[in-house]
């Protein structure tokens, strides 16, 4: 077992790495801003050590600062948590050169699933279906119209090295697909500093389902079920549930016994989650995450395994803690983002918390490192807490999470709870029937 953890993270994923350490008995470190100062997460660590100003490119991203971190504290291990560094595989690399632990996968599969073109060809080499679409890079117009016309409209335009929607432009027509491409491209430089692009035949109504897997790194591996994310907008998710309220167990079992296979073919280590569309019966891969996920509690509810010992039992060397037939689903649960921002327009709303006060009782979980008087910075993501609710039963769930999200209190700041209010007591929401564009138009039809 590692002997100490840098969390090198802020917020609610900080504060959630930092239990499982003091579960585990390990010491942990937090690095943090100088706006994260009074942070829940610095107040509770064992040690914290400033990393430099609000920026995340002169602290959160700063390399160095990390390393050197690590050095002056003795932490032989670093959990990156989600989002930051976490699928930046030149950390992993420089960590390991420094004879640094890093919690995650290696460098190598971080690499070749960072890039969308070579992750769908190394997927459809591994046995996952895919979505038809494009060889590699669409390059030019005429690359563009004969790819577009082999696969058949309506294509989507993605930056390879995209994420959150950005580089992303749906073409219904040849009319409009050169216009799409060029766009693509230019907020894919702006966004990535890459402008490459490739295109994918452009579901009407699918579902976006994900599949948790967990690698020991020795050709061991398994998988813990699926997650429906389809509650979207602008491509960020909002809510979501675990299982699927589109899947019947026959489904799942074979869906995630593809993406264990697979997983056991590349010796993943560690934990990925392999995201798709659902449509009509047929999974199409999109992109897998090296790294936790931020609805992973939904997967603990229902599984009863802590992802984060996991993985820090595996990057130890300790392997797999459990196998495949192992593993019951049972219940149901659901997390819903409580972001700082307008329910309605989605501005942030950074400020203080005036008063906060989390639901509790009977399979109501929240992560949060918010509390009363917390000034919430306005340079990062306006994620303060998650929602996590388990029943038995889908219905229960829905039940208790309504309950739940009546006694959550956040004044001083707007919050997008009023939005799950609504969403719970939704007819569609309660029959389980809505695609990825299901939310987006329900916002666009609401009355103001």
């Amino acid at each position: 077992m590692v002997s100490k953890i840098l969390i090198a993270n802020r917020g609610e994923i900080a504060l959630r790495v930092l239990r499982a350490c003091k579960e585990l008995g390990i010491p942990c470190v937090v690095v943090h801003s100088t706006a994260d100062a009074d942070a829940m997460h610095v107040r509770l660590a064992d040690e914290s050590v400033c990393i430099g100003p609000p920026p995340s490119r002169d602290s959160y991203l700063n390399i160095h600062q990390i390393v050197a971190a690590c050095e002056i504290t003795g932490a032989d291990a670093v959990h990156p948590g989600y989002g930051f560094l976490s699928e930046n595989a030149k950390f992993a690399e420089i960590l390991e050169a420094h004879g640094i632990t890093f919690i995650g996968p290696t460098a190598e599969h971080i690499r070749l699933m960072g890039d969308k073109i070579t992750a769908k060809t190394t997927a459809q080499e591994l046995g996952i279906p895919v979505v038809p679409g494009s060889d590699g890079e669409v390059k030019t117009e005429e690359d563009a119209l004969r790819t577009a016309a082999e696969i058949g409209y309506p294509v989507l335009i993605k930056a390879t090295a995209g994420g959150g929607g950005r580089g992303m432009k749906v073409a219904k027509s040849e009319a409009d697909l050169i216009e799409a491409w060029s766009t693509a491209r230019t907020e894919a430089a702006a966004a990535f500093g890459n402008d490459a692009v490739y295109m994918e035949k452009y579901l009407g109504k699918p579902r976006h389902i994900e599949i948790q897997v967990f690698g020991d790194g020795e050709g061991n591996a398994i998988h813990l079920g699926e997650r429906d994310c389809s509650l979207q907008r602008r491509h960020q998710k909002v809510w979501e549930e675990a299982n699927s309220p589109a899947l019947n167990v026959e489904q799942r079992m074979k869906i995630g016994q593809v993406c264990a296979d697979a997983m056991k073919k590349l010796k993943y280590r560690g934990a990925g989650t392999i995201e798709f569309l659902y449509e009509n019966g047929e999974f199409y891969f999109i992109e897998m995450n090296t790294r936790l996920q931020v609805e992973h509690p939904i997967t603990e509810a229902i599984t009863g395994i802590d992802l984060v010992h996991e993985q820090i039992r595996v990057a130890s060397g300790g392997g797999l803690s459990v196998k495949q037939e192992d593993i019951n689903f049972h219940g149901h649960a659901i997390e819903c983002r409580i972001n700082a921002e307008d329910a309605r327009t989605f501005v942030p709303s950074p400020g203080t918390i005036t008063h906060f006060h989390a639901p509790g009782g009977l399979g109501v979980r929240v992560d949060s490192g918010a509390y009363q008087g917390y000034k919430i910075p306005p340079y990062y993501d306006s994620l303060i807490g998650k929602l996590i609710v388990f029943g038995r039963t889908r219905v229960e769930c829905m039940m208790r999470l309504r309950r739940a999200l009546d006694e959550f209190v956040v004044d001083g700041i707007k919050t997008t709870l009023p939005l799950f209010q609504d969403l719970v007591d939704n007819q569609d929401i309660a029959n389980g029937d809505y695609d990825i564009h299901w939310l987006e138009n329900y916002l666009a039809n609401k009355p103001a």
